[in-house]
C-alpha cells in the first residue's frame, strides 16, 4: 500500500483543458497548434494544454488562475501549454460545446480524467484536483468508519497514518494536504474525508474547520488495541503540516546530561519549546514513566528531555522538578511543578507560536513550502528571492533521457545534473547560465544540463549521487567529475583547463622553456598561477607512470608537463636538480622552484602539486579558509579594514623566505571584503580593538588566541621576537577559545557526519588536496525499456531530502561560520 505505481518523479502528465478562448494580457501559456502539440507529447513527459477555440470575455477569470497554476504544477513535474485550435487542424478536443467546459488529464497519450472545468475555480483547486487524481495510492479517500478502520487494521505494525478532513475537495486545505502527500505519501499512509460525521466519530473537537490527525499506527503489534491520535491544533497549511509531521519523526523522549541551556533539538528549529524533567538515580524509573506520559500529552506542541541530574557538570536549583526551554538563545526557566496537568498547562500557556498563513497571490511556488515563511537557510532564501528572475536557459541544451547518450557521444559536452526541487541546484543553475554566457560564440564544447528530478535513471547510470554535478565527455575519455566551489568563475577555470591533456607531452628543451615562461600556453595562465613539468630520464618507466597518473588526476585543477627526452639533463642542469624532478613555475612571481622527485609515488605528488597551488601569504576567505585550515598549522593572522599595508606585506614575505614562519599558516583578513572577520575579533576581545593586528590562533591544540603588542611596531625582529615568546610560553593568551564542538541536536541529524564518512570513504582513491574525481563510463548500451510503461524510481529520499535541506542548510552555515571560533571545528570538503 505504501508504494505507488504511479510515481510522480518518472511519470508525467498531460493536463489539457478545453475551454473557450480569449485573448488575455496575463496570458503566459505557450501556444501550439493541435498537430504541434500532440507531436511534443512523450511518453513520460507531462503537460498541461489548454485548448482555446473562439474568444469570449467570461473565460478571464478562469484563464487568469490557470496562469497562477503554471509554475506549481511545474515544480510537479507538470508543463503547460496553450493549444489554439484551428479549423485546418481537427482535434475532439475542439469539438462540441459540452467537451468545451471539461478538463483532461493526460499521461503521454493517455487519458486519466476529465473534471469539469467549474471544479477547478481557483489556483488551489486545479492543483489540488490535479494531485489528488496522481496520488491516488497515497492518498485514500474515506467515507465511513468502517472503511478508515479497515486502513488503520491493515498498517498496524507497518506504517503511520495522517488522516486529513477539509471541507470540501479544491480547497486550500485540501490542496496543503496533496502538498504534503507528495513530499511524505511514500513514508505515511494519508486518508483524506470530507464528512463531517467521520470526523465528529474521531475525537471531540470543534469540526468547523479542517483537522488533520497522526495515528501511531506502526508500534501497535495487537490488531485489537487502537492506534494513538495526535491532533495538529493548528491551521491546515503546507508549512504547519510539514512542521506537524516532523514533530511526530521526533523522539518522544530523549535523555541528556548536560546543560540544558547548550541543548538542542529539532523541535527547537521547529519553533517547539523544550521541556525537561529533572530525574535522579533513586527515582529513575518512575520520573522516566511520567516523562513518557507528559510527552505524548505534549507531542506536536513542545519536545520533552529526561535531565539526568545526577550526571549533570552544572548546578540547578535543588528544588526545580522542570526546565522549561523556550527557544534558541533564550535563558531557560527552573520551575517547580508537582501535577503533570501544570506543566502541561504551563507549556501550552507560555509556548511561543507564529501563525503562518499561506500566500494567496502569485508567490506560492509549489513543493517548496518552507519558503512561505522567513528562510533559515541563505542558499534556499536566495533561490526564493531570485524565483521569478528569467534566466537565458536557451543557452544550454536540455537533455532527456532518449537524447543523453546520443548527445554527449556526439561531441564534447559539459553537463549540469541537477534537481529543479533543490535549492543549491537551482541556486548553482545560474551560475551554470553565466558560465554560458560567458563561453557564447567561443567554445567548442556542447553545455547541456539534466534535471534528475525528472531523469533519475539517466543520473543513476551517470554515477551522480549528489546534486548539483557536472561532468566532461569526450570522446575516448572517461568522463571527469568537477567538485569545486559552486560559482562562475571556479567553474570557468575548471572548464579552460580541462582543455589540455594532463599532462601535456613536452617534445624539447625549447618548448620546455616556452612552457616554464607560460608563452606555450599563454592563454590558460590567466587559470593557473602555476606550471608543473616533471623532468625524467627515458628509462624512469615507474616515475613517469606515477607522474603521469597524478597529472591526469589534477586535470581542471593546474597546468602539467612531462619532459622525458634524452636531453633531460640540460634542464636539470640548469635548475640544479637531480632526476626525476619537478619544475614549478610561478608566473605571478616569475620563477622557476624545483622539487625532487626520487621515490616518490603518485598520492605523493599530487599532494606537493595541491601544496604548491597554495599562496604563501593569502588572503583569507570563507571560501579558501578550508584549504590552509587542512595544514594543521597555527593561524598567524594580520587583520585589516582594507588593503593590506605594504610595509607589513614585505615584513611577512620576508620571514616566510627566510623560512622563520615555516611552523605557521601566515595569512590575512581583510574585514571589507570579510566582513565575518569583525565577529571573529569580537569573540577574541570584549571592544573591537584597532587595526591593523596581527594574532595567532591555535586552532588545533588549545585554542590560545595571542595578539601582537599594539604599541609595538610591526617589523622582522619584533616579529621574530614575539613569535619566540608565544612559542616558549612566556606570553599569556588574551582568551582560549572554548573546546565545545558545535554539535547537531540529535545524532539522526548529524548530516555534516555522514558528509565525514563519505568523504573518507574517498579518501584511499583520491589525492588530498585535489577536488576532482574521475569517473568510470558506463558502458550504457542497453535496450531502453518500452517508453509507454510507467517509470519508476525510489523517490523518497528525493522527497524528505527536500524538506530536510533548510535544516542541512542552517548546520552547514553555522559550521562555517565558526571556524576559526572554536578548536574542536573541522571542515568536511
Amino acid at each position: 500500500m505504501m508504494s505507488s505505481s504511479f510515481n510522480i518523479f518518472r511519470v508525467d502528465i498531460s493536463f489539457v483543458m478545453v475551454c473557450i478562448f480569449y485573448k488575455s494580457s496575463v496570458d503566459s501559456l505557450p501556444a501550439l497548434s493541435p498537430q504541434k502539440y500532440f507531436s511534443t507529447l512523450q511518453s513520460g513527459k507531462a503537460s498541461l494544454a489548454y485548448f482555446c477555440q473562439v474568444d469570449s470575455p467570461s473565460t478571464s477569470i478562469f484563464l487568469e488562475e490557470l496562469n497562477k497554476a503554471v509554475k506549481p504544477l511545474q515544480d510537479y513535474g507538470i508543463s503547460v501549454a496553450k493549444v489554439n485550435c484551428v479549423k485546418e487542424e481537427a482535434s475532439r478536443y475542439c469539438g462540441k460545446e459540452k467537451d468545451l467546459m471539461k478538463a483532461y488529464l493526460f499521461r503521454g497519450n493517455i487519458l486519466l480524467r476529465e473534471f469539469p472545468t467549474d471544479t477547478l475555480f481557483d489556483v488551489n483547486a486545479i492543483i489540488a484536483h490535479v494531485l489528488f487524481a496522481l496520488l491516488f495510492n497515497e492518498v485514500k479517500y474515506v467515507t465511513t468508519l468502517e472503511h478508515l478502520q479497515n486502513i488503520e487494521d491493515t498498517l498496524k505494525g507497518k506504517a503511520n497514518i495522517a488522516f486529513a478532513y477539509v471541507r470540501a475537495i479544491g480547497t486550500p486545505e485540501h490542496r496543503a494536504v496533496m502538498e504534503a502527500a507528495f513530499v511524505y505519501g511514500t513514508t505515511y499512509q494519508f486518508v483524506l474525508t470530507t464528512e463531517i460525521a467521520l470526523l465528529g466519530s474521531i475525537g471531540p473537537e470543534d469540526i468547523e474547520y479542517a483537522h488533520l490527525y497522526f495515528f501511531h499506527c506502526k508500534p501497535v503489534l495487537d490488531v485489537k488495541q487502537q492506534c494513538r491520535r495526535t491532533l495538529m491544533e493548528q491551521p491546515l497549511t503546507a508549512l504547519n503540516i510539514y512542521r506537524f509531521i516532523k514533530s511526530m519523526e521526533a523522539p518522544l523522549l530523549t535523555e541528556v546530561a548536560e546543560d540544558p541551556q547548550q541543548v538542542s533539538t529539532v523541535h527547537l528549529q521547529l519553533g517547539l519549546p523544550l521541556v525537561f524533567i529533572v530525574s535522579q538515580q533513586a527515582t529513575y524509573e518512575a520520573d522516566r514513566r511520567t516523562a513518557e506520559w507528559i510527552g505524548w500529552r505534549l507531542l506536536g506542541k513542545a519536545g520533552v528531555l529526561l535531565l539526568l541530574r545526577d550526571s549533570l557538570e552544572v548546578d540547578i536549583p535543588q528544588q526545580a522538578n522542570v526546565v522549561f526551554k523556550r527557544e534558541e538563545g533564550m535563558p531557560v526557566e527552573y520551575l517547580v511543578l508537582h501535577d503533570i496537568d501544570l506543566v502541561i498547562s504551563h507549556v501550552e500557556n507560555n509556548m511561543y507560536t507564529e501563525e503562518v498563513r499561506e500566500d494567496e497571490d502569485d508567490d506560492i511556488e509549489g513543493p517548496d513550502m518552507d519558503t512561505l515563511g522567513i528562510q533559515d537557510d541563505e542558499v534556499a532564501e536566495t533561490v526564493y528571492r531570485d524565483r521569478k528572475r528569467q534566466l537565458p536557459l536557451e543557452l544550454t541544451v536540455e537533455l532527456t533521457e532518449e537524447t543523453f547518450n546520443a548527445t554527449v557521444t556526439a561531441s564534447d559536452s559539459i553537463v549540469l545534473f541537477y534537481a529543479g526541487w533543490q535549492a543549491v541546484s537551482m541556486a548553482f543553475l545560474q551560475s551554470y547560465i553565466e558560465l554560458a554566457i560567458k563561453l557564447k560564440g567561443t567554445s567548442t564544447m556542447l553545455l547541456a544540463r539534466i534535471n534528475c528530478a525528472d531523469w533519475s535513471d539517466v543520473c543513476t547510470k551517470q554515477n551522480v549521487t549528489e546534486f548539483p554535478v557536472v561532468k566532461i565527455y569526450k570522446e575516448g575519455e572517461n568522463p571527469v567529475s568537477y567538485a569545486g566551489m559552486l560559482g562562475t568563475e571556479d567553474l570557468l577555470k575548471f572548464i579552460q583547463l580541462s582543455r589540455m591533456s594532463c599532462p601535456v607531452n613536452i617534445t624539447s628543451v625549447q618548448e620546455a622553456e616556452e612552457y616554464l615562461s607560460g608563452e606555450l600556453y599563454k592563454d590558460l595562465v590567466s587559470y593557473s598561477s602555476v606550471s608543473v613539468l616533471g623532468l625524467f630520464s627515458p628509462t624512469m618507466t615507474t616515475a613517469k607512470e606515477d607522474f603521469t597518473e597524478a597529472g591526469k588526476y589534477l586535470k581542471g585543477c593546474v597546468i602539467t608537463g612531462i619532459y622525458s627526452e634524452e636531453d633531460v639533463s640540460i634542464l636539470s642542469n640548469k635548475y640544479t636538480v637531480t632526476l626525476p624532478a619537478l619544475l614549478l613555475a610561478r608566473h605571478k612571481e616569475d620563477k622557476v622552484e624545483s622539487l625532487p622527485l626520487a621515490n616518490t609515488h603518485a598520492q605523493d605528488i599530487v599532494q606537493i602539486i595541491t601544496n604548491s597551488l597554495l599562496e604563501t601569504f593569502p588572503e583569507i576567505t570563507v571560501e579558501n579558509l578550508p584549504t590552509y585550515l587542512r595544514l594543521q598549522k597555527p593561524l598567524l593572522i594580520l587583520f585589516s579594514d582594507g588593503s593590506i599595508n605594504p610595509q607589513y606585506k614585505k615584513t611577512m614575505l620576508t620571514l616566510i623566505k627566510e623560512k622563520h614562519l615555516d611552523s605557521l599558516t601566515p595569512c590575512w583578513l581583510n574585514l571589507k571584503t570579510s566582513p565575518v572577520g569583525r565577529g571573529v575579533l569580537q569573540m577574541y576581545f570584549d571592544v573591537l580593538p584597532p587595526l591593523p593586528l596581527l594574532v595567532v590562533v591555535n586552532l588545533h591544540s588549545g585554542g590560545q588566541v595571542f595578539a601582537f603588542p599594539s604599541d609595538q611596531a610591526v617589523t622582522e625582529q619584533n616579529l621574530l621576537l614575539w613569535l619566540k615568546k608565544v612559542e616558549a610560553g612566556l606570553e599569556s593568551p588574551i582568551t582560549i577559545l572554548p573546546a565545545q564542538e558545535w554539535k547537531p541536536p540529535l545524532p539522526a541529524y548529524n548530516f555534516l557526519h555522514m558528509m565525514d564518512a563519505a568523504a573518507s570513504q574517498h579518501s584511499s582513491r583520491k589525492g588530498p588536496g585535489c577536488v576532482k574525481e574521475t569517473d568510470v563510463q558506463e558502458n550504457d548500451k542497453e535496450q531502453h525499456e518500452d517508453k509507454s510503461a510507467i517509470k519508476k524510481e525510489p523517490t523518497e529520499m528525493l522527497r524528505i531530502k527536500h524538506w530536510n535541506r533548510r535544516f542541512l542548510g542552517k548546520s552547514i552555515m553555522g559550521r562555517v561560520s565558526t571556524l576559526i571560533g572554536s578548536p574542536n571545528q573541522t571542515f568536511t570538503m
